[in-house]
């Protein structure tokens, strides 16, 4: 029994409603399990550090890594607060080891911060970038192990295995996680927040509070988040409602005192991290803080949170306003689908992954030792996904990664079915995601499945952060150095990256008269998907030559 005390992952306890699984994978070869846990951890790491170190910053990235050192040196929450600081906090300290020069007086928005950051204070941008970038990538990895114990207390070894394959191998997964971005420890937070509920049915007064923790680390790190809070309420009540169900009274009162406490935990941790940032919480928005009415002004003022984070909430309330374009299986349309999250899923999920989510979530409900632990792998994946396919910005998937993450762990309640062909059966079907992914490697953020013609195809479905998020500035300076030296360059990016920096001496084809276009024609591939009037005729009257990470396409004209 002192063992399972002090080392809870590795020998997870089971209350008498969940039998224990068979042990799997306990052999004469001890070593196997962490063995197999290190190599694909390893691959993960190899695949997101070297995607690091090749993609040029990402649209939203120098947003993020500018405020990250502005708060680093300001010590005041100026820039990007319709993002809370926690995510920026963790980009903070790659960006802290970089050191990089940083005039505090620059007075420009969010938009030129990172910018001037990168490309007009005498930094190196690949330096810089690579450094922000590497926190979040340990962080994602630490989710990884998240994920195996999770997946591990509910179907074995084995299924901690399952699980830890499918998260580790998930194009989307390795796309963002590699990346200074916000996604991955949101939705990596909301997925520990929900373990440790999980846990907490066991020994509440430790998991209850930590599972808070985790709960408020989402909040701070992203607004979206706030979507899970009536679940993971309803669940930290339910986990302990289930411990002390013998006294019915008794019970009540502990599990509403136990959403309590996950509650303030949560509140706490949000304006902690506003805190680290700048103990006086001043408040000065270099942005215009747009008026909200009706039921969401209500919902903002009774926000128990920093007036930053409410004027934060008025930002995105007031995007929600904004008519943006989208782009799904070729149609462009201003507005939103609300399918677009499946179908943009759809795509972009491996085959055998799709296969594997599928036959997990039945095995939840169907295999009676697995339902209780249905609720938490199932209703935040529905609510948070019903809730982001509300949203008016049809921008791509990494607005939903909890859905790889949840449903890696649900993944593994296949082996739970005894039967000799269901072992073998996810055996394959991980052998097959493991290969689809490894075909795509480097190029993972435009990844889509087999069924949809492979990366190279993405762009005639998807655009924006599904394909074409600026990440191929310095592979197209390659290429125009490798094969197209001395060609007159007409350029069309779509990112935050300054072509010239890298050495991409072009103009931009839309301000002169199309018959003095001659040359090579380069546009982003999100460009090409909605292009309109004068750039659409260009394409149009020019012919495919090249394809450049599969994102960026050249015409000769």
């Amino acid at each position: 029994m002192m063992a399972r005390e002090l080392h809870p992952v590795l020998e997870p306890q089971t209350p008498p409603d969940v039998p224990a699984p068979r042990p799997a994978g306990r052999s004469g070869r001890p070593w196997l399990v962490p063995l197999l846990v290190v190599l694909l951890l390893a691959q993960m790491a190899f695949a997101m550090v070297t995607t690091a170190v090749q993609q040029t910053p990402t649209i939203d990235e120098p947003v993020y890594v500018g405020t990250a050192a502005d708060s680093l040196h300001a010590h005041e929450i100026r820039y990007n607060p319709e993002h809370p600081p926690l995510g920026k906090l963790v980009i903070a300290v790659g960006v802290a080891l970089a050191d990089p020069r940083y005039d505090p007086s620059f007075s420009g928005d969010q938009g030129q911060v990172g910018r001037h950051l990168l490309y007009e204070s005498g930094n190196d941008p690949w330096q810089v970038m690579l450094w922000a970038r590497l926190p979040v990538i340990v962080l994602t990895l630490a989710f990884g192990l998240v994920v195996l114990a999770f997946a591990r207390e509910l179907a074995g070894p084995a299924g901690g295995l399952v699980a830890l394959a499918l998260y580790a191998f998930s194009p989307d997964v390795i796309a963002h996680g590699s990346l200074a971005t916000l996604d991955v420890p949101t939705a990596g937070f909301l997925l520990t927040s929900v373990w440790l509920l999980w846990r907490a049915r066991l020994r509440p007064r430790l998991y209850v509070p930590l599972a808070g923790l985790a709960a408020g680390a989402a909040l701070a790190t992203k607004m979206s988040a706030l979507a899970a809070v009536p679940v993971l309420l309803a669940l930290a009540a339910w986990s302990v409602w289930r411990h002390d169900s013998h006294d019915r009274r008794r019970a009540l009162a502990r599990a509403t005192a136990a959403a309590g406490v996950v509650a303030v935990a949560a509140i706490a941790v949000v304006w902690l991290s506003y805190l680290v940032v700048d103990p006086r919480l001043r408040w000065s928005p270099q942005q215009h803080v747009p008026a909200v009415h009706g039921l969401r002004a209500l919902l903002v003022d009774l926000m128990p949170f920093p007036e930053a984070y409410r004027d934060g909430m008025r930002v995105q309330f007031g995007f929600e306003n904004h008519p943006w374009q989208g782009f799904l299986f070729g149609r462009l349309y201003t507005g939103s689908l609300w399918y677009y999250l499946p179908a943009a899923l759809l795509v972009k999920t491996p085959l055998g992954m799709l296969a594997l989510w599928a036959a997990g979530a039945v095995a939840l409900v169907a295999v009676r030792r697995l339902r209780p632990a249905a609720p938490y792998l199932l209703a935040p994946t529905v609510v948070l996904l019903a809730a982001a396919m509300t949203g008016s910005r049809d921008f791509g998937t990494r607005y939903a990664l909890f859905v790889p993450m949840f449903l890696a762990v649900a993944a593994a309640g296949v082996l739970a079915v005894r039967r000799r062909w269901a072992v073998v059966a996810a055996a394959a079907l991980v052998l097959f995601v493991a290969v689809s992914s490894v075909r795509t490697f480097p190029y993972y953020l435009p990844y889509s499945n087999e069924a949809f013609g492979g990366p190279a195809n993405t762009r005639l479905r998807l655009h924006d952060s599904n394909v074409d998020w600026g990440q191929d500035l310095g592979r197209l300076a390659d290429r125009l150095r490798e094969r197209y030296p001395a060609e007159t360059i007409w350029l069309v990016y779509k990112g935050s990256g300054v072509p010239s920096y890298y050495g991409i001496d072009a103009s931009d084809p839309r301000r002169v008269p199309p018959e003095d276009v001659h040359g090579l024609l380069v546009v982003s591939d999100s460009s090409v998907a909605k292009a309109t009037g004068r750039l659409a005729e260009l394409i149009d009257s020019s012919r495919s030559i090249d394809q450049v990470g599969h994102s960026i396409t050249i015409y000769r004209r």
